[in-house]
């Protein structure tokens, strides 16, 4: 039998049967409109000036067969970024250590699969074990998972497993061809079997068209059940990659900052419960449009000076945003509670 996740208690109704009409009327709403609703809707559901601190680690770097147009870390793609074997699990918890110093409450390790193999598993688990032991919540982002291999990680007590659908249905063979969205759902539904909370996001600002925004939300909260976690990434361009080099002759493509704050605010209004993580491109954006972020339901950041392989904010920057915002990180007991 699964474990029962460790999934927060929602005193709320959920509504999963979002249309895309719905959607893109969200989305036409004035900008100051949206961003007061997205605000109403995260202080019935979350704590107004709080935020959770999370640490991404790449376990794994480099050598993924598939061919994601974004990623530095594709072996389709001239970036480099050097391959590297699977770190040993006390280096992972030595650093899992140092995030937990640093504030961090939460733990994500990505590794540049397109899916782990099932000798791999005994060594995800420890770590997985290991950074539970430092009351800090878990996540893994491996690729693919089988049934066999989510339970295993499951039954360590991994939290949450990150498997992004990226875009929407229809814009996603623009983006990926390794791979189908349905067999992203797969593993999604693989991973809600063995009982661990599911974090599923995206990345905005690929040259995609607000249809495929409205798309790629509706996707996520009309599932049967909405992500406990939901990142929301902007593209950082990496230079050898297909999309990166596309913006580079097109920068006009880039998506602009009140747009992303409308996906933001969308996400929230449309999966109140979720954690909504502002997630990569924070470095290259200014403190007023993080600050809008967060008044439209962002709820997480990832500290720290690195992204698997793109570079992050850093932990000083963020003490400063915080500090001239009045925010405060989130406590750890406030994370999750166990399900009843």
């Amino acid at each position: 039998m699964a474990r029962q996740p460790r999934r927060k208690q929602l005193k709320y109704v959920t509504r999963n049967d979002w249309t895309r009409d719905d959607i893109a009327k969200l989305f036409d709403l004035p900008f100051t409109e949206l961003v007061f609703r997205a605000a109403e809707v995260h202080r019935q559901h979350h704590a107004a000036n709080e935020v959770q601190l999370s640490t991404l680690l790449s376990i794994k770097t480099g050598g993924c067969p598939e061919d994601c147009g974004y990623c530095s870390q594709s072996s389709h793609h001239e970036t480099g970024l050097k391959a590297t074997k699977l770190m040993d699990v006390r280096a992972v918890l030595q650093a899992a250590a140092q995030a937990r110093d640093n504030g961090s409450t939460r733990f994500c390790m990505g590794a540049a699969w397109r899916n782990p193999k099932d000798k791999d598993i005994p060594a995800l688990a420890e770590m997985v074990r290991g950074v539970r032991q430092m009351g800090m919540e878990t996540c893994m982002t491996l690729g693919m998972l089988t049934p066999g291999q989510a339970a295993a990680l499951g039954e360590a007590g991994l939290d949450y497993y990150n498997h992004n659908i990226d875009t929407s249905p229809e814009n996603y063979a623009n983006v990926i061809s390794t791979r189908s969205f349905d067999e992203r759902i797969e593993t999604l539904e693989n991973v809600r079997d063995a009982g661990i909370n599911v974090c599923c996001g995206g990345i905005v600002g690929m040259g995609e068209t607000r249809s495929d925004r409205v798309g790629f939300i509706h996707a996520l909260a009309s599932l049967p059940v909405h992500p406990e976690s939901v990142p929301i990434n902007a593209l950082v361009p990496v230079k050898g990659t297909v999309l990166g080099d596309m913006l580079a002759d097109t920068p006009l493509a880039k998506i602009d900052d009140i747009e992303f704050v409308r996906t933001v605010a969308v996400a929230r209004i449309t999966m109140p419960g979720s954690m909504v993580r502002l997630s990569a491109g924070r470095e290259s954006m200014s403190d007023a449009t993080q600050a809008l972020c967060f008044l439209a339901g962002a709820n997480s950041i990832f500290t720290g000076d690195k992204l698997l392989t793109a570079g992050n904010a850093g932990e000083d920057k963020d003490a400063a945003l915080f500090a001239k915002l009045g925010l405060a990180p989130m406590a750890a007991e406030q994370r999750v509670v166990e399900a009843v």
